[in-house]
This record gives structure tokens, sequence and C-alpha cells, in this order.
């Protein structure tokens, strides 16, 4: 195979991929010809240091060292100004493996770090441009709130760890497109995801979720969801644990139903504020709302007649009945079709999974 050739796009590609390198010397290759190469490939090889001599080639838009044995990136990484792509699969890199001004390599625009040692995401990480980030089959245990400067962000891999929560940040990268986080330990969903408007695919199968927040159907977008393999109760789960309203809940609630009229001036500002929190029961038969003080009542909703997702719904009191008014503990009786058009979800990803890389990123089951 031509170790040096161009693709179908044009691009000058250096393959020196599975040729057992411990090092990379591009001494015979002429200077003309390493300022027009843009791709690098050097995946399976034996390659234990970053190799310097890469940043010999400075136009390199593409780099690929999967698969070999590299712990530490030195500072000659951030020479590669134009660098759009770094790929760095199953490596022992860590959050300590990068040099401090890594943060400042504005070109890039997709990493992908899968199958490494990362318990925590870099900080210099989120001082970047992304679009895509990859840290699949690491050790993540969570997500920082920081995850929310990647405001570029189109596409997060975050599958294969020991993730336990949602951070509510995540909600504010508003360009997410793919959202995985399958094969983690996380046990519910934030109810602000809800405001991931251009969310199109979202996987949370192989976790320990019991159900959604109600407010996953604001994803109008959304067109596969994967949520096999979470201990998604069978039957209604009804949690009655009810803790009394305070005074002061009493007192906004009997304002807030029966609409006494008030003007900011007439309370001081912290009860103004508190006043506004006010969220209405979602029981179209009830007038009520409520501030702290609420029950948790879970139900199943109807999607595409293929399966029944239980939803989280916070009912102002334990008298006040769901708002569909069925019998909770009928598997034949849910919210119609009609409230949940088909076209709200297109795939719905519960099947048993295709084949699939060590890293879960490729292949996942289709019911259609």
């Amino acid at each position: 195979m031509e170790l040096l050739h161009t693709n179908n796009e044009g691009n000058q590609v250096l393959n020196l991929s599975r040729l057992h390198l411990f090092e990379l010397n591009l001494d015979q290759i002429e200077d003309g010809q390493r300022n027009r190469v843009q791709r690098l490939y050097l995946t399976y090889n034996s390659i234990a240091f970053f190799p310097s001599s890469v940043c010999l080639l400075p136009n390199l838009e593409y780099l690929d060292i999967s698969n070999n044995a590299i712990s530490v990136l030195s500072d000659d990484i951030t020479r590669l100004t134009n660098l759009k792509t770094f790929v760095a699969k199953n490596n022992n890199l860590d959050e300590t493996s990068f040099p401090k001004f890594f943060g400042s390599m504005q070109n890039l625009q997709t990493l992908n770090f899968s199958g490494n040692r990362f318990r925590e995401i870099p900080v210099q990480f989120l001082k970047l441009s992304l679009q895509s980030l990859s840290l699949g089959g690491n050790r993540l245990k969570g997500i920082p709130a920081e995850i929310e400067h990647l405001t570029r962000l189109e596409m997060l891999y975050l599958g294969g760890n020991m993730i336990s929560s949602i951070p509510p940040e995540l909600a504010n990268l508003g360009r997410l497109r793919c959202l995985v986080l399958c094969d983690n330990c996380i046990q519910s969903v934030p109810p602000q995801l809800s405001r991931l408007h251009s969310l199109l695919s979202l996987s949370l199968h192989n976790n320990l979720l019991k159900f959604l927040p109600r407010e996953i159907l604001s994803l109008v977008h959304l067109q596969e969801l994967s949520l096999r393999g979470n201990p998604l109760v069978v039957r209604f789960v009804k949690d009655m644990t009810y803790n009394p309203p305070s005074l002061l809940e009493l007192a906004g609630r009997t304002i807030k139903s029966r609409n006494v009229l008030y003007l900011p001036s007439d309370l001081p500002a912290s009860l103004s504020h508190y006043l506004d929190t006010a969220s209405k029961c979602p029981n179209p038969k009830c007038a009520g709302v409520y501030f702290d003080s609420c029950v948790r009542h879970i139900k199943f909703v109807d999607f595409c007649g293929k399966f029944r997702l239980p939803l989280m719904d916070y009912l102002c009191s334990p008298e006040c009945t769901s708002p569909c008014g069925c019998n909770p503990q009928s598997h034949g009786e849910s919210e119609g079709e009609g409230d949940v058009p088909a076209a709200r979800l297109q795939r719905v990803l519960l099947g048993s999974p295709l084949s699939r890389n060590r890293f879960g990123e490729a292949g996942l089951g289709l019911l259609t």
C-alpha cells in the first residue's frame, strides 16, 4: 500500500498504520510533500511517546494515533495550529496527559479519546470550540457543570463510563444533536434536558433509570430514543411520600389558585419571587398549584404503539387524580396516541444491540 496518496476529497494522506513503529521518522519525506500532508494515520503501532516529528507537518488537519501506548502528549501538539480532528482511541491517556495550553487550539472541532483512562474531563477540553467530543469507555464518574462552556457542541459521546448523574447545565448546549450516555450508572434524567431543542438522538440504554421526566415530551425533534437495559417499571409505581405544605406554601397556593390580585410593591421582593415559582398541577380538572410540596406520580404513556414509557408527574396533593383519569394499575390503559403524535419519535431503540465495538460506539438495535 502506498504510504502517501490523495484521497477522494483531494486531501494528501500519509498512512503509517500497522507498521510496528516505535517512533516516527519523516526524514525520507521531502519538505514539499510534508507541507501538503493534511491527514496522518499512525494507528496500531507501538508508539509510547507522542512523536514530536508530527509537527513537521504544518498543514495537518486530521491526526489519528489510536491503538498505541501513548500516555503523555508533549507541548509540541500545540504547534499543529491547523488541526481540526484529533483521534487517539485505545491509548493510556488520562486527564493529566495534556499540556497546559492544549485549550488554546481553537481550530480543533473533533476529539475522540475513547478507550483511555480518563477519570474526569480535562479542563483544557472545556476551553476548546468543539463540535464533537467522544470519551466512551473510560473511567469518568461525572460530568462537570462547566460542560456548558462547549456551546458549539453537536455530538457528545460518554457511553461506557461510571457516570451516576447528569448535570442540569448540560441543557445549555443548544446545538447538541446527539447525546450518548449509555452503559453508565445514571438513575434519573434532569427535566432541564427538555431545553435541548436541537436533540435528534438520545441514548440512555443500560443505566439504572426507572422513569423519565414528563418534560421529555418537549423534545419535539427527537428521532431516536434508546432505553433498553433499564429497570423501567412494567407496572404503575406510586410514591406517596408527601411532606405537608408549610404555612407559606398554603398561603401562596391560596393566592395563586384564587387569582388574588397584588402588586410587586405590596409584598417583600422575596415573597413576590416565591409566588412566581408556582407550578400548575398537571391535572386538567384541578386548578391547584404547588411550590415545594408535591406528590410524585409515575404513569405510562404510549409511544407509537410500541411500548409504554413511564413518565413522572408532580401532583399538588395525594387526593389529586392522574390527568388522564385512568386506573393506574391497568396495563391496558394509558394516554392516547393523540396526546403523543407518532411523529415525535420516528425510531424507538429498545431492541437487542447489534454488534458493537468494545466501547459501544456503533450498532443500536432498532424496533420499527
